[in-house]
């Protein structure tokens, strides 16, 4: 099937190759973390207009968050700046209960990709 992400396949070139197929992509980076946190800061999601993804940014209920938001950023909403962590009270909503602090930014990635 087209589209697919292979095992084990860089985010980033899902990312280049869902745009390249015309889809809408948005792109979740995580920019900064604080105590424990599951994924580095760096760590890469790529999510299309249909909820597709690949990568991880967090894992669980988070990085189901990160989706839910990436979705409408993909359809055409502005870029957020994502956080999550103990001493926000959706932390424990979202399963974000290891101690940290968890930053993502999540980007609409537009048009096609360039030639």
């Amino acid at each position: 099937m087209t589209g697919l992400a292979m095992a084990g396949e860089d985010p980033l070139d899902v990312a280049e190759r869902w745009r390249a197929e015309g889809r809408k992509v948005a792109l979740a980076t995580v920019v900064d973390t604080w105590g424990s946190a599951p994924r580095p800061v760096g760590s890469h999601l790529v999510i299309d207009g249909e909820g597709a993804f690949e990568g991880s940014v967090s894992g669980g209920c988070v990085e189901g968050a990160v989706v839910a938001e990436a979705v409408d950023i993909a359809a055409g909403a502005p870029a957020r700046l994502l956080e999550f962590g103990i001493a926000d009270e959706t932390a424990w909503e979202v399963g974000l209960s290891c101690g940290g602090t968890i930053r993502i930014y999540v980007e609409p990635l537009d048009g096609e990709a360039d030639a």
